[in-house]
């Protein structure tokens, strides 16, 4: 696998550690080589650390085995899904779903996040590439704001905050995407 397909939640080996890409960025300036810089988290420690590749150099693929499994309650620290073939009860620590909880919406449908499993452990946890969420508040509209490609902020139903356009009013149903927390369209 080479660096300049890394994507947020992929993962992958460095020196004999797995590790899993929280964020990345490509650039390419004119006459410079190409230079990646990610985000990424051990997978055994939790640390984070930044990760500069220069060029594009070749890096270990992991074997991962994926499920599916559903939000079903929080009980403290402990957050238990289901899996959606045998309904059995999966408890895991809540640190290491807090990302794919925080587009969780108490209201409505509970997510399906896909659990990315090394060696029979859980390794990582995606939440859905694009979830439905509603405005919780958000300021209203003022004529003449939408003449130009205008943002606002808005508050969802899972507490987490973004940018929406102008037209968006409260009690709306917008699509998220949850690799970026940005809004994509009307649900």
């Amino acid at each position: 696998m080479e660096a300049k397909s890394l994507r947020p939640g992929k993962l992958f080996k460095m020196n004999g550690i797995v590790y899993e890409v929280i964020d990345y960025e490509f650039r390419q300036q004119p006459r410079l080589a190409a230079a990646i810089s990610a985000k990424i988290r051990n997978i055994k420690t939790g640390a984070i650390s930044v990760e500069n590749f220069k060029g594009n150099p070749v890096l270990e693929e992991v074997e991962v085995e994926k499920k599916e499994l559903q939000f079903s309650y929080a009980d403290g620290e402990i957050v238990h899904f289901m899996d959606m073939e045998t309904f059995e009860d999966v408890p895991v620590n809540h640190d290491l779903c807090a990302t794919a909880l925080k587009y969780n919406d108490e209201n409505a449908e509970p997510i399906v996040c896909t659990f990315n499993y090394i060696d029979g452990k859980i390794a990582s946890i995606v939440p859905p590439t694009f979830v439905v969420l509603t405005v919780a508040e958000t300021e209203p509209s003022v004529a003449g704001d939408t003449a130009r490609n205008a943002l606002k902020s808005a508050k969802l139903s899972s507490g987490i905050e973004t940018k929406v356009p102008m037209f968006v009013n409260n009690g709306d149903k917008i699509r998220v995407d949850t690799r970026t927390g940005a809004y994509v369209d009307r649900a």
